[in-house]
């Protein structure tokens, strides 16, 4: 493998065969992206991911890395609750309604409950808002 460490070096380095074909190949690759103006895209990626790494103090990178444990914390709890209730639930009869009116003297039942309450409130209040702000047209 040929390297240029001077610059009387790089035209050995192009002369190469095999430096020549990896080139033609990566220009037939480059073409599409350069014709339909897509390769631009990606540098203004990669120039918006440079800028952020920039920005990205230990601070925010803590929030971030916060906000990720949150997130996997929450989805795999969710999916904890979602498995066990399954499980319960395939394993017996369908319940009678007074059975599940019994299930409501059950404190961990009401706090569920009361957190699904909320979560609707919550979810209700979202769409209220959405519902006030105009689209643009």
């Amino acid at each position: 493998m040929l390297t240029a460490t001077k610059p009387q070096d790089a035209a050995a380095v192009l002369a190469d065969p095999d430096t020549a074909a990896g080139l033609r190949d990566l220009a037939e690759h480059l073409a599409p992206l350069l014709q339909t103006r897509r390769l631009h895209n990606v540098v203004d990626l990669l120039s918006a991911t440079s800028d952020f790494i920039d920005m990205a103090d230990d601070q925010l990178t803590q929030k971030l890395a916060k906000a990720f444990e949150e997130v996997v914390w929450a989805g795999w709890s969710a999916g904890n609750a979602l498995r066990s209730a399954s499980a319960t639930a395939a394993d017996s009869e369908p319940p009678t309604l007074w059975q599940l009116s019994r299930q409501l003297n059950d404190p961990e039942v009401r706090r569920g409950l009361f957190f699904v309450i909320q979560l609707l409130g919550a979810v209700g209040r979202q769409v209220a808002l959405e519902a006030e702000i105009p689209e643009d047209d």
